[in-house]
Protein backbone atom coordinates (compact mmCIF):
# COMPACT_ATOMS: atom_id res chain seq x y z
CA UNK A 1 0.00 0.00 0.00
CA UNK A 2 1.70 3.56 -0.89
CA UNK A 3 -0.65 5.87 0.91
CA UNK A 4 -1.25 5.44 4.40
CA UNK A 5 -4.19 7.18 6.17
CA UNK A 6 -3.52 10.58 6.87
CA UNK A 7 -1.80 10.81 10.60
CA UNK A 8 -1.01 7.01 10.48
CA UNK A 9 2.49 5.50 9.41
CA UNK A 10 2.23 3.25 6.24
CA UNK A 11 3.49 0.38 8.36
CA UNK A 12 0.35 0.70 10.82
CA UNK A 13 -2.13 0.92 7.49
CA UNK A 14 -2.78 -2.56 8.06
CA UNK A 15 -3.71 -2.67 11.49
CA UNK A 16 -6.34 0.20 11.13
CA UNK A 17 -7.94 -1.60 8.14
CA UNK A 18 -7.91 -4.77 10.61
CA UNK A 19 -10.15 -3.05 13.00
CA UNK A 20 -12.41 -2.02 10.81
CA UNK A 21 -12.79 -5.95 9.46
CA UNK A 22 -13.00 -7.11 13.03
CA UNK A 23 -15.90 -4.39 13.49
CA UNK A 24 -18.00 -5.58 9.95
CA UNK A 25 -17.11 -9.02 11.02
CA UNK A 26 -19.14 -8.90 14.02
CA UNK A 27 -21.84 -6.95 11.55
CA UNK A 28 -22.00 -9.58 8.78
CA UNK A 29 -21.71 -12.34 10.95
CA UNK A 30 -23.51 -15.72 9.80
CA UNK A 31 -23.49 -13.85 6.05
CA UNK A 32 -19.91 -13.34 5.53
CA UNK A 33 -16.41 -15.12 6.89
CA UNK A 34 -13.75 -13.03 8.18
CA UNK A 35 -11.73 -13.65 4.96
CA UNK A 36 -14.52 -12.10 2.74
CA UNK A 37 -15.26 -8.91 5.13
CA UNK A 38 -11.03 -8.77 4.92
CA UNK A 39 -10.93 -8.70 1.20
CA UNK A 40 -13.77 -6.15 1.06
CA UNK A 41 -12.42 -4.32 3.38
CA UNK A 42 -8.72 -4.04 2.05
CA UNK A 43 -9.95 -3.44 -1.94
CA UNK A 44 -11.93 -0.66 -0.89
CA UNK A 45 -9.34 1.15 0.76
CA UNK A 46 -7.41 0.94 -2.07
CA UNK A 47 -9.81 2.52 -4.24
CA UNK A 48 -10.46 5.42 -2.33
CA UNK A 49 -6.97 5.96 -1.56
CA UNK A 50 -5.50 6.85 -4.81
CA UNK A 51 -8.98 9.57 -5.81
CA UNK A 52 -10.03 10.80 -1.65
CA UNK A 53 -8.72 14.72 -0.91
CA UNK A 54 -10.01 14.20 2.47
CA UNK A 55 -7.47 11.24 3.80
CA UNK A 56 -8.15 12.80 7.38
CA UNK A 57 -11.54 10.90 7.08
CA UNK A 58 -10.06 7.74 4.59
CA UNK A 59 -10.51 5.28 7.57
CA UNK A 60 -14.40 5.89 8.23
CA UNK A 61 -15.04 6.59 4.32
CA UNK A 62 -13.06 3.37 3.94
CA UNK A 63 -15.35 1.36 6.51
CA UNK A 64 -18.49 3.13 4.99
CA UNK A 65 -17.68 1.41 1.17
CA UNK A 66 -17.20 -1.43 2.13
CA UNK A 67 -20.45 -2.11 4.29
CA UNK A 68 -22.45 -0.94 1.42
CA UNK A 69 -20.99 -3.31 -0.98
CA UNK A 70 -21.11 -6.11 1.19
CA UNK A 71 -24.48 -5.20 1.69
CA UNK A 72 -24.97 -4.91 -2.13
CA UNK A 73 -23.39 -8.23 -2.41
CA UNK A 74 -25.42 -10.10 0.56
CA UNK A 75 -28.51 -9.06 -1.51
CA UNK A 76 -27.71 -10.48 -5.30
CA UNK A 77 -26.68 -13.68 -2.78
CA UNK A 78 -29.97 -13.49 -1.52
CA UNK A 79 -29.13 -13.85 1.84
CA UNK A 80 -30.11 -10.08 3.19
CA UNK A 81 -33.77 -8.76 1.90
CA UNK A 82 -34.39 -5.69 -0.18
CA UNK A 83 -36.68 -4.20 1.48
CA UNK A 84 -37.00 -1.37 -1.25
CA UNK A 85 -36.36 -0.79 -4.51
CA UNK A 86 -32.00 0.13 -5.43
CA UNK A 87 -31.87 2.44 -7.57
CA UNK A 88 -28.37 3.36 -8.95
CA UNK A 89 -27.22 6.67 -10.87
CA UNK A 90 -24.20 6.26 -13.05
CA UNK A 91 -21.79 9.06 -15.01
CA UNK A 92 -18.66 9.30 -15.98
CA UNK A 93 -16.91 10.91 -12.88
CA UNK A 94 -19.52 10.60 -10.08
CA UNK A 95 -18.96 14.57 -9.20
CA UNK A 96 -21.37 15.97 -11.20
CA UNK A 97 -25.14 14.86 -12.79
CA UNK A 98 -25.04 11.13 -10.92
CA UNK A 99 -24.21 13.16 -7.44
CA UNK A 100 -27.16 15.57 -8.30
CA UNK A 101 -29.63 12.50 -8.74
CA UNK A 102 -28.50 11.01 -5.85
CA UNK A 103 -29.21 13.48 -3.52
CA UNK A 104 -31.82 14.55 -5.07
CA UNK A 105 -33.61 11.11 -5.08
CA UNK A 106 -32.58 10.71 -1.50
CA UNK A 107 -34.29 13.79 -0.17
CA UNK A 108 -37.80 12.50 -2.28
CA UNK A 109 -37.24 8.80 -1.52
CA UNK A 110 -37.26 9.33 2.46
CA UNK A 111 -36.43 5.44 2.88
CA UNK A 112 -38.89 4.54 -0.13
CA UNK A 113 -36.03 3.99 -2.04
CA UNK A 114 -32.54 2.72 -1.71
CA UNK A 115 -30.48 5.22 -3.38
CA UNK A 116 -26.65 5.05 -4.52
CA UNK A 117 -24.41 6.48 -7.11
CA UNK A 118 -21.06 5.56 -8.73
CA UNK A 119 -18.59 6.79 -11.54
CA UNK A 120 -16.95 4.75 -14.12
CA UNK A 121 -14.08 6.83 -13.71
CA UNK A 122 -14.44 8.87 -10.46
CA UNK A 123 -12.94 12.27 -10.01
CA UNK A 124 -11.08 12.54 -6.73
CA UNK A 125 -13.40 15.89 -6.39
CA UNK A 126 -17.00 17.19 -6.18
CA UNK A 127 -17.84 20.02 -9.25
CA UNK A 128 -17.51 22.81 -6.47
CA UNK A 129 -21.16 24.50 -8.31
CA UNK A 130 -23.34 21.07 -8.00
CA UNK A 131 -22.59 21.39 -4.59
CA UNK A 132 -23.65 25.19 -4.40
CA UNK A 133 -26.36 24.09 -6.66
CA UNK A 134 -27.63 21.52 -4.26
CA UNK A 135 -26.57 23.59 -1.15
CA UNK A 136 -29.22 26.09 -2.76
CA UNK A 137 -32.00 23.27 -2.09
CA UNK A 138 -30.62 22.58 1.49
CA UNK A 139 -28.69 19.63 0.62
CA UNK A 140 -25.66 19.14 2.69
CA UNK A 141 -22.69 17.68 0.15
CA UNK A 142 -20.01 18.45 2.87
CA UNK A 143 -19.65 14.18 3.43
CA UNK A 144 -19.95 12.95 -0.25
CA UNK A 145 -17.34 11.72 -2.20
CA UNK A 146 -17.12 9.97 -5.45
CA UNK A 147 -17.63 6.55 -5.32
CA UNK A 148 -16.13 4.05 -8.30
CA UNK A 149 -18.82 1.41 -9.72
CA UNK A 150 -17.85 -2.13 -8.37
CA UNK A 151 -19.58 -4.99 -9.82
CA UNK A 152 -21.52 -5.77 -6.37
CA UNK A 153 -23.12 -2.94 -6.31
CA UNK A 154 -24.04 -3.21 -9.66
CA UNK A 155 -25.52 -6.33 -9.22
CA UNK A 156 -27.79 -5.30 -6.45
CA UNK A 157 -29.35 -2.49 -8.49
CA UNK A 158 -33.02 -3.13 -9.44
CA UNK A 159 -33.01 0.54 -11.64
CA UNK A 160 -29.57 1.57 -13.40
CA UNK A 161 -29.78 5.30 -14.45
CA UNK A 162 -26.87 6.14 -16.96
CA UNK A 163 -25.85 9.70 -17.45
CA UNK A 164 -22.93 10.08 -20.32
CA UNK A 165 -20.95 7.29 -19.10
CA UNK A 166 -21.30 5.84 -22.73
CA UNK A 167 -19.62 2.32 -23.31
CA UNK A 168 -18.01 2.48 -19.89
CA UNK A 169 -21.08 1.83 -18.24
CA UNK A 170 -21.47 -2.27 -17.73
CA UNK A 171 -24.59 -4.12 -18.76
CA UNK A 172 -26.11 -6.63 -17.31
CA UNK A 173 -29.02 -8.98 -17.94
CA UNK A 174 -32.02 -8.98 -16.92
CA UNK A 175 -31.48 -5.09 -14.69
CA UNK A 176 -33.47 -2.33 -15.99
CA UNK A 177 -31.59 0.56 -17.43
CA UNK A 178 -32.22 3.75 -18.05
CA UNK A 179 -30.26 6.51 -19.98
CA UNK A 180 -30.66 10.43 -19.19
CA UNK A 181 -29.63 12.42 -21.72
CA UNK A 182 -28.25 15.34 -19.75
CA UNK A 183 -25.40 17.63 -20.42
CA UNK A 184 -22.21 17.27 -18.13
CA UNK A 185 -22.50 20.76 -15.58
CA UNK A 186 -18.86 19.95 -14.96
CA UNK A 187 -16.67 23.27 -15.02
CA UNK A 188 -19.97 24.75 -16.18
CA UNK A 189 -21.02 28.22 -14.32
CA UNK A 190 -23.21 27.90 -11.66
CA UNK A 191 -26.64 29.36 -13.58
CA UNK A 192 -26.21 26.61 -16.29
CA UNK A 193 -25.50 24.02 -13.42
CA UNK A 194 -28.68 25.16 -11.84
CA UNK A 195 -30.62 24.53 -15.05
CA UNK A 196 -29.07 20.60 -15.21
CA UNK A 197 -30.08 20.46 -11.55
CA UNK A 198 -33.61 21.25 -12.05
CA UNK A 199 -34.02 18.97 -15.69
CA UNK A 200 -32.50 16.22 -13.29
CA UNK A 201 -34.96 17.41 -10.54
CA UNK A 202 -38.03 16.73 -12.81
CA UNK A 203 -36.86 13.20 -13.71
CA UNK A 204 -35.96 11.90 -10.18
CA UNK A 205 -39.48 13.18 -8.99
CA UNK A 206 -40.70 10.93 -11.70
CA UNK A 207 -38.80 8.00 -11.12
CA UNK A 208 -39.36 8.07 -7.46
CA UNK A 209 -42.95 8.34 -7.89
CA UNK A 210 -43.07 5.79 -10.43
CA UNK A 211 -40.77 3.18 -8.13
CA UNK A 212 -42.70 3.79 -4.62
CA UNK A 213 -46.18 3.75 -5.95
CA UNK A 214 -45.33 -0.07 -8.08
CA UNK A 215 -43.68 -0.94 -4.29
Amino acid sequence: MDRPFHGVDTRDVDHVLGQIASRLSGRFTGVFGRETVERYVFESYMYLHRTVRLQTHLPALTENFATERLTALAQVEGTIDKPVPEVLFLCAYNAGRSRLAAALADRYAQGRVHVRCAGSHPADWLDRNVVEALGEWGINMSRAYPKPLTSDVLGASDVIVTMGCGDACPVLAGKRYLDWDIPDPAGQELPFVRTVRDDIDVRVRALIDELTLAS
